[in-house]
């Protein structure tokens, strides 16, 4: 009888499963066959084992790939444009016109095969965008070989995408007809905010989101302005104008919800909604703390997201997940919140479990797929390792991540891209960075 063969093997010295808060697996191996996991055996056993190719990563945490929950991918181009800005000003005076001016198809596939590149060599395997020209994001997506749900903005007023929330949608389902069928491109509903959506249009995506069965993303909660102004509009605060209006449900996405009293809390759990925790960002704008611990004991699920590069001013998500747990334990004065476990859990399982996909990614599981990322602690900055886990959220790098797979299919190997050209991309970055100044 003849041994199974394998597409691959990767044995490591440690594995992070991410299925229970603190288990990992030392000197095992991980079988791939068909972009699986098909089996996870101790390196010893595995070696008797026939397949294609063998890894062999001695000095590396092998983990579920990363999950931005949040992002603007093609803002990578407006990177460093209007920096130490509050959110409103940064938005209307600053980032908006250069919209205006500059997005179009081609800036949007240009700005989200960079942001895809810095992502993958970060270790991110899935990512939540929302933007415009929805097409290229999708397009970029395919190209970079990521996992890629592609948001479909929704405003009131006018952008080069648009004319109005009407325009946006009949758009945005349009094309997500092209890509349908794609299994690592999925297309969501993405009215922008509140503040910018009216309560029809909020109705129209909530009954849009039912009928072809898609998942919602917005902004929501980002600062005390916006909580005020909608008190002084709407006469009631955002969270409650949504639960009115029907949008609050396992398909929502909320991203930021930083500033929550114990009645939204208590709410958003009620409503199983996911939240996009973006920490970065929310200093960045100076738009607060989140409050993760108690969204987290409330039974809340939260992911982290980078949101985009135009306000972080880097895609690293795993500087992210470290932030995430240090916030937490400033922000309530605890040490014990969000411990690194938890981190790391919010920054895979979870943004899996947001995008209802955690059957298929988020640990490292037998049956499920092989969105795999390695890091590399054999470096000084990590050395001695008495802990991978708590090394992967507090001490390592981006730049320590080795290997990517998605689906079986390695996009990173010893640091190098192998579906995206990395000099062309930086060539393409200098030509929008020429453009956007007027040169």
């Amino acid at each position: 009888m003849s041994l199974a063969r394998y597409d691959t093997i990767i044995t490591a010295r440690w594995i992070i499963t991410v299925e229970n808060d603190g288990e990992v697996l030392e000197n095992y191996a991980v079988l791939v066959r068909d972009g699986c996991i098909a089996g996870m055996l101790p390196a010893r056993e595995a070696a008797a084992l026939d397949a294609g190719e063998r890894i062999h990563l001695d000095h590396h945490v092998l983990m579920p790939g990363l999950v931005n929950l949040h992002g603007h991918s093609a803002m990578t181009l407006l990177r460093g444009l209007a920096d130490d800005l509050a959110l409103m000003d940064w938005l209307t005076n600053h980032i908006w016109p250069a919209e205006a001016k500059h997005v179009r198809d081609d800036f949007v596939f240009d700005g989200a095969c960079i942001a895809m590149a810095e992502m993958i060599r970060g270790g991110t395997t899935t990512i939540n965008d929302m933007y415009f020209f929805h097409g290229a994001m999708a397009r970029a997506g395919i190209a970079s070989g990521m996992r890629s749900f592609v948001g479909c903005s929704i405003l009131e007023f006018p952008t080069p995408y648009g004319n109005n929330a009407d325009d946006y949608i009949e758009k945005g389902l349009a094309e997500r007809r092209e890509f349908l069928g794609e299994e690592l491109v999925t297309f969501t509903l993405a009215p922008h905010a509140p503040y910018t959506v009216s309560d029809a249009t909020f109705e129209r995506v909530v009954m849009l989101a039912e009928q072809e069965d898609m998942l919602i993303h917005c902004h929501i909660h980002e600062t005390a302005d916006e909580v005020g102004n909608s008190v002084t509009e709407h006469g009631q605060r955002p969270l409650a104008r949504l639960q009115r209006l029907g949008l609050l449900s396992p398909r929502l996405i909320a991203a930021h919800m930083v500033h929550l009293d114990a009645s939204e809390i208590e709410l958003a759990a009620r409503h199983g909604l996911s939240i996009a925790h973006n920490p970065t960002s929310n200093m960045k704008l100076a738009s607060g703390i989140a409050p993760v611990d108690a969204l987290l004991a409330h039974g809340v699920n939260v992911g982290i997201g980078t949101d985009g590069a135009a306000s972080n001013n880097k895609l690293d998500m795993l500087a992210e997940t470290r932030m995430a747990a240090l916030l937490a334990k400033v922000g309530t004065l605890n040490p014990t919140a969000v411990p690194a476990a938890t981190a790391l859990h919010m920054a895979t399982l979870n943004g899996a479990r947001a995008l209802g996909i955690d059957d298929k990614i988020g640990s490292v599981k037998l049956g499920k797929q092989a969105d795999l990322i390695a890091i590399d602690l054999s470096a000084l900055e990590t050395a001695p390792a008495f802990d991978p886990i708590s090394h992967v959220v507090y001490a390592a790098g981006r730049e320590q991540v080795s290997h990517v797979w998605v689906k079986g299919k390695r996009l990173l190997d010893s640091r190098r891209l192998t579906t995206l050209d990395e000099p062309a991309l930086k060539a393409r970055a200098e030509d929008w960075k020429l453009r956007i100044q007027g040169k």
